[in-house]
């Protein structure tokens, strides 16, 4: 049975290739994308294009993806991983930017669960059918820790946690603009956005209450490096409540940070942001009670390159 997924093409998104639109846009790397635009599944206003086609705003993409082509069962897919920690019970991950938590629509074997499968074959019948071992995500394009669960109680006391907001998760971004105090607590209702389905907002009448604490780690001429605790654990909440108060996450491409590069006056740095990809944000620390032990364990893993060059050269143009 196919499905058809119509995506619009917004103003902050003109201009981009085919093939990277939906890779930002649906659960599935590039070549995938651009596996699906050959075999004729991908229409931009009822006409096939190259997987090399540049976008115009206002365009409408028609993804058909054949729900027959997905497999009754995972497959293991061997990448790399950066384990933290593991043992019996639970995996500790830092997850790089850019790589899907779990298959979906056009993305059935390179995410992190078939990575997962290939490396430790006891997680298949942990949890959900298509997720397994999954008690947490991290988006697409952000990095940082996750734990997955490797046992069925484990799973089961992970889920509870995180669903009760027991855990401690911690995010550095970097944003636009300098906050006007250097603590601060954002706290809205969430839902989907009225309009666009694929993403959140704080601006319903109905949803659920998010919470997100802040703190100011760094700041240079036009943006900050910020540390956020969650205390709800909503959808894109951290890039939404940013947004709100009018400090985009840097390079976001949903909601504001991707269209504010215009206004970075140093050109290297405008360059850069533009060309990054990906929102600069970085899930720093889980705090969490072990399944098991009861201990209380706490995992760190320092942002990645690409927003650690970005940090380096806002200090540099500082020091100018």
């Amino acid at each position: 049975m196919a499905e058809e997924i119509r995506l619009r093409v917004e103003k902050e998104v003109s201009g981009a290739r085919l093939d990277v639109f939906l890779s930002q846009m649906l659960p599935m790397t590039r070549s995938a994308a651009a596996n699906l635009i050959e075999k004729g599944s991908v229409l931009v206003d009822s006409a096939e294009r190259r997987p090399s086609f540049r976008l115009k705003q206002g365009m409408t993409v028609q993804v058909l993806i054949d729900r027959k082509e997905e497999p009754d069962t995972l497959k293991a897919f061997d990448l790399p991983l950066d384990i933290l920690y593991e043992d019996q019970w639970i995996i500790v991950v830092n997850k790089p930017a850019g790589l899907v938590v779990h298959p979906g629509a056009g993305n059935t074997d390179q995410t992190l669960v078939n990575a997962l499968i290939a490396r430790y074959t006891d997680i298949s019948g942990v949890g959900e059918k298509d997720r397994p071992g999954i008690v947490h995500r991290i988006d697409k394009l952000t990095s940082g820790v996750m734990v997955v669960a490797r046992d069925p109680d484990a799973y089961d006391f992970l889920a509870r946690a995180f669903k009760e907001h027991e855990h401690e998760r911690v995010y550095q971004a970097v944003c636009y603009g300098h906050m006007n105090k250097q603590t601060g607590r954002i706290e809205t209702l969430m839902g989907r956005h009225p309009v666009d389905r694929k993403r959140m907002s704080s601006k319903v009448k109905n949803g659920r209450q998010a919470i997100t604490d802040w703190k100011v780690l760094a700041q240079w001429h036009q943006v900050s490096l910020v540390e956020l605790s969650l205390l709800t654990g909503r959808t894109h909440q951290i890039r939404v409540h940013l947004s709100d108060i009018g400090h985009p996450v840097v390079a976001d491409p949903e909601y504001g940070g991707k269209k504010r590069a215009n206004s970075i006056t140093d050109p290297a740095i405008r360059s850069y942001v533009k060309s990054v990809g990906r929102q600069m944000l970085h899930a720093y620390k889980l705090g969490i009670v072990h399944p098991s032990t009861g201990e209380r364990m706490e995992f760190t893993a320092e942002v990645p390159d690409d927003m650690k060059k970005l940090i380096e050269m806002l200090d540099g143009e500082s020091s100018r």
